[in-house]
């Protein structure tokens, strides 16, 4: 009968949130949609020129709504009524402060408007002076705490946010009771959970970001989080020492929100994890091979088997037992900015293109912003061609990938971008050649690190947007790498990899390996590297190994 089963997949992203029905026989994709987050897109509660980015939790629940009632009507009832798991992946480290019952502090009244009550989004960098802090606790403390996280805490996770909040806002400090990531509020909201101790925690969440192993038995002590500050006294009663693999059920769907999303009230529902680690699941990922979902940012995924003494691989944003597939380990790394560059530069072009013709008296205001939408649109795609016909290095202008500072390999949120070489020859394209460039130079920082500490990489697999978008970046990602790139098929293989886990939760299958081997996505195509061009980048690499060595020491000074 596992032919009439279905699952759901939910991949809560930067911009938007995704839903997608699977068939838990096949991994035929029935059904899928998008919801952008409109307070997200309208730029409320958001500052980026200092790195805060807030997300309010109504963004989340309406996307929740329109994604899920919009995919169940597109299949038949037939399906809808054999809809049996459903699985959640999110961003991370994404925390929000919560009162007794898990309800985030923004859904209250009186912090509707207080960014400090929402979901700090995972490229908020308001933690840094904090991040710092942790990273010399850990340092003088009998135990690194840190030493499973890389051996380096950044300001994109949990201590650094809470405690940069608690600091910074007194009234959300004394309301919040506990603190939970996105991906484990969503399964608890869905499963009508009302106390937050019975919380759930991912295993994914609280091992990567959270200072949590195994080891310590649990999360560190309480002496610790008060020798870092005394705001923190007593909050890890509140919080949490047991974790869950998202092979695991939460519960089942609530009454209250089967009836409104039109689901059976019978679903299952899957602890959650970070979406790069079920899009992993989503492309049916092997021991040693590096998974890059490349969007917004990147972030690369790789799983090992368990060894009796486990390799501290420095610099990486952790190493956790289960965090992608239960009793593998799972280990993480990223760059804080990928698609965000190209997106920074688009709008750094598009400025005059909105005052200019936006003000112009010669078209009607409806041209006008026909014309705006159609330039816009076409800027990336344009830059893209030009760029592919200049020459590897372009004219000497080199980039440095820290817009948003360096998550891995060694997490340095101070550091800021660089375009060097440039001279009155230069062009758009070759800029934006030099800024593609340096993000896939960034992407071999990470593989080397990987390879440096003893973690070999048997191949590269490409998921998220860019991968299916851009055939410049996926082929100077290849010649960089020097290794093929393979493209997953799917559009949706963060939330397909959730579908998986909503179908291991509802024992449709028996475990993770094999409903990966049933479900995952096929590839759909192959980036070959081409010779010439990864002999002429290694030339080009040294070079950016050498700025990032200088601007490094600069900008640190």
């Amino acid at each position: 009968m596992n032919e009439l089963k279905y699952t759901i997949g939910m991949d809560f992203g930067s911009d938007s949130v995704r839903a997608l029905i699977v068939n838990t026989s096949t991994g035929k994709e029935m059904a899928t949609a998008v919801h952008y987050y409109a307070r997200w897109k309208a730029g409320l509660y958001c500052e980026p020129s200092k790195s805060k980015f807030r997300q309010h939790p109504l963004d989340y629940i309406e996307g929740i709504e329109a994604t899920i009632k919009s995919v169940v009507s597109q299949v038949p009832q037939e399906v809808v009524d054999n809809i049996v798991g459903l699985g959640v992946d999110t961003t991370g480290s994404t925390p929000v402060a919560v009162d007794k019952t898990g309800t985030p502090l923004a859904l209250l009244e009186g912090y509707e408007n207080n960014p400090n009550a929402m979901f700090v989004l995972w490229k908020d960098h308001t933690g840094i002076k904090e991040a710092d802090e942790i990273n010399a606790l850990c340092a003088k403390w009998d135990i690194d705490y840190s030493k499973y996280e890389g051996g380096i805490y950044s300001s994109e996770w949990f201590w650094s946010k809470i405690l940069h909040v608690s600091r910074t806002d007194k009234k959300v400090l004394n309301a919040a009771y506990s603190w939970v990531e996105h991906c484990d509020w969503i399964p608890f909201l869905l499963t009508g959970g009302n106390d937050v101790s019975q919380m759930k925690r991912s295993r994914c969440a609280a091992g990567h970001k959270a200072l949590w192993h195994e080891s310590f038995g649990g999360l560190p002590p309480n002496e610790f989080f008060v020798a870092l500050d005394p705001v923190l006294d007593g909050v890890t009663d509140r919080l949490f020492q047991k974790t869950y693999t998202s092979d695991v059920s939460v519960g089942t769907i609530s009454e209250d929100w089967a009836s409104k999303l039109g689901l059976p009230n019978t679903v299952q529902v899957a602890v959650g994890a970070f979406d790069c680690h079920m899009g992993a699941v989503g492309v049916n990922i092997e021991p040693y091979h590096l998974t890059k979902v490349m969007g917004t940012s990147t972030c690369d995924i790789v799983v090992t088997p368990m060894q009796e003494e486990e390799h501290l691989v420095k610099g990486i944003c952790g190493q956790v037992n289960g965090s992608v597939i239960p009793n593998m380990l799972g280990l993480e790394a990223g760059q804080s900015a990928f698609g965000d560059i190209y997106a920074w530069y688009e709008r750094l072009i598009a400025w005059p293109i909105k005052e200019l013709i936006r003000n112009s008296t010669l078209i009607s205001e409806a041209v006008r912003e026909k014309l705006v939408e159609e330039a816009i649109s076409n800027i990336l795609p344009k830059l893209s061609e030009a760029a592919a016909e200049e020459p590897i290095g372009a004219s000497g202008e080199l980039a440095l990938d820290w817009m948003n500072g360096r998550r891995t390999p060694d997490a340095n949120q101070n550091l800021k971008g660089v375009i060097s070489g440039i001279n009155l020859g230069s062009t758009s394209p070759k800029v934006f050649r030099a800024l593609v460039e340096a993000s896939c130079f960034g992407a071999k920082k990470i593989a080397d690190r990987f390879v440096e500490e003893g973690i070999p990489i048997k191949g590269v697999i490409a998921i998220g947007g860019i991968s299916k978008k851009s055939d410049l970046v996926m082929q100077i990602m290849a010649d960089v790498l020097g290794a093929p790139i393979k493209v997953a098929k799917s559009e949706q293989a963060c939330a397909l990899g959730a579908a998986i886990f909503g179908a291991v939760a509802a024992g449709i299958h028996p475990d993770t390996e094999t409903a990966m081997n049933v479900m995952a996505s096929p590839f759909e195509k192959v980036y070959e590297p081409i010779k010439d061009n990864v002999d002429a980048y290694k030339k080009i690499y040294n070079e950016y190994s050498d700025l990032c060595v200088a601007m490094e020491e600069h900008i640190m000074k």
